[in-house]
């Protein structure tokens, strides 16, 4: 880690390990220390390095990949074939359909804060990949919905340029903060096989596809 005593955002992600976005949300939800310079967060590094001890004391970010099992949050169902070369449309597309999962109650929030977080900033990964996500009030549990683009998706502005196709939406409970970053990260890892990639893009059926997902293919 660096020696400055303060730290921004970037120099916090990479510490961490983590996305720069994730490092975005827990200053704005108060879940990391933080402060505001102006108009951008700023973080001191003997708090963070405190915060970070504090955690993995309690086990709070131990990783829990091994726990994980996709079909408990995916379903044939909600796996859709995307043909839309926007991510608006995309985006829109994606949570409708993740809306009629019964764990969202509230679907017209959902769409509205899943356009409102990708305006904040990109969920772009890199390699073709975004994995858009909210937490909200009227979700009871995880799901996740994933779209599969027949054509490139071009205004996702990911850092590496390559234009998304692949889309992992997921939506969780405001209680299930650890599991839904956890989450997340299992599909940034998973998603890092360029073979479980190229067979994703190149599923014939959403049976084929989900098969992919949970290691059933």
């Amino acid at each position: 880690m660096i020696d400055d005593d303060i730290l921004t955002i970037d120099e916090v992600a990479k510490y961490l390990r983590v996305s720069e976005r994730t490092v975005y949300d827990w200053a704005q939800k108060g879940d990391i220390p933080a402060g505001k310079i102006g108009t951008v967060w700023r973080f001191k590094k003997s708090e963070i390095e405190k915060w970070v001890n504090d955690r993995l004391s309690t086990h709070t970010m131990t990783p829990l990949m091994e726990g994980i099992a996709a079909e408990t949050f995916i379903s044939p169902d909600r796996v859709l074939f995307l043909n839309f070369s926007t991510k608006r449309e995309a985006l829109i597309a994606l949570a409708n359909n993740l809306a009629t999962a019964p764990q969202v109650k509230n679907p017209k929030e959902l769409v509205q804060e899943i356009l409102k977080r990708e305006e904040l900033m990109t969920t772009a990964m890199g390699r073709g990949i975004a994995i858009p996500h909210v937490r909200l009030a009227s979700v009871t549990d995880m799901v996740i919905s994933v779209g599969i683009s027949r054509i490139d998706i071009v205004d996702f502005q990911p850092l590496d340029d390559e234009p998304v196709k692949l889309l992992f939406m997921i939506a969780a409970a405001h209680n299930q903060h650890a599991y839904y970053l956890q989450t997340i990260a299992f599909f940034s890892a998973r998603l890092k096989n360029t073979g479980l990639r190229d067979a994703l893009l190149g599923a014939e059926n959403t049976q084929d596809a989900y098969a992919l997902l949970v290691n059933r293919a």
